[in-house]
């Protein structure tokens, strides 16, 4: 069934007249009387009747005025979600977190994101960097927000910001008594640490920054930040955690010191494929571009 057929019955059957509904539709009488009779010829029955003072619709062709509402609606709401696609102003967004950075700049980049592109239908899921990077390449995901270094010739990837390293400690560690802790009185302390596998590039910049002449000694690892923090509160273990999400959570049991000197950092950035053509993609990093 041809939607220009379609259309030009809805249109007749609002006017229940050839010849207004052929002036509505800015084509010749005889022109429509022929795409109708067409249309009916398609749907194996008769859709009006046709009489002097103007026509009227048949039961078959009352139900095809009722459902031609509903398909002409659905026909245009997809091609305006298409050509919005074309625009980068619809389209999907498969987005991927990391656990330990939401909020702040991220939170905010998404919401920007949102308000810019309300059609665009955001897809989350939550994950580590380099899960989330294995994702990317495969396809799963369209963006993702990781803890750079990423060293994949595959991934592009900007940053959006830096947080500040905080020292989780036990209420009653001995250095919990000072407003900033010097990193050497961390050597040999028990620290606690998610698994290397889910971010190599922060695992190790947080070791290099928190322990830079080494003694850093492994208590045990746990999944995730918030129970990092548990950990540290159960005491006998110490932790490197990025401020956004330390404060966030206050975990009771814990206090969050600075250190001494320059501020250990971790950044935050945003990644994608290298190959990727989504335009939703394209107007999210276009909000990062100076």
């Amino acid at each position: 069934m041809e939607l220009r057929r379609l259309r030009y019955f809805m249109v007749l059957a609002e006017e229940l007249h050839f010849t207004r509904a052929a002036a509505r539709l800015r084509i010749a009488q005889p022109a429509l009387s022929q795409q109708i009779r067409v249309l009916e010829r398609e749907i194996g029955a008769r859709l009006v009747e046709r009489g002097r003072g103007g026509c009227a619709l048949t039961p078959v062709g009352a139900v095809v005025a009722a459902e031609a509402v509903t398909l002409l609606a659905e026909v245009a709401a997809a091609e305006e979600r298409i050509a919005a696609a074309v625009r980068g102003q619809g389209g999907r967004l498969r987005l991927a977190y990391t656990r330990s950075a939401r909020g702040g700049s991220v939170d905010e980049l998404v919401e920007r994101f949102r308000a810019a592109h309300p059609l665009v239908e955001v897809v989350p899921e939550t994950g580590w960097t380099a899960p989330n990077v294995a994702g990317l390449l495969a396809g799963r995901y369209d963006a993702a927000f990781v803890r750079p270094p990423v060293d994949d010739p595959g991934i592009r990837w900007l940053p959006i910001g830096t947080e500040e390293l905080l020292l989780a400690l036990p209420t009653g560690h001995p250095l919990a008594a000072r407003r900033r802790v010097p990193r050497e009185l961390l050597r040999g302390e028990p620290a606690v640490m998610w698994p290397r596998d889910n971010g190599p590039g922060m695992y190790d910049r947080i070791v290099a920054q928190v322990w830079p002449g080494g003694g850093f000694v492994l208590a045990r690892h746990e999944p995730d930040d918030e129970q990092l923090l548990r950990s540290v509160a159960a005491g006998g273990v110490i932790a490197a955690v990025p401020s956004g999400r330390a404060t966030a959570l206050r975990v009771p049991g814990v206090v969050l010191r600075r250190f001494t000197g320059a501020p250990p950092t971790v950044d935050i950035g945003l990644a994608w494929a290298a190959s990727s053509k989504n335009p939703a993609v394209r107007a999210l990093v276009a909000l990062l571009s100076p």
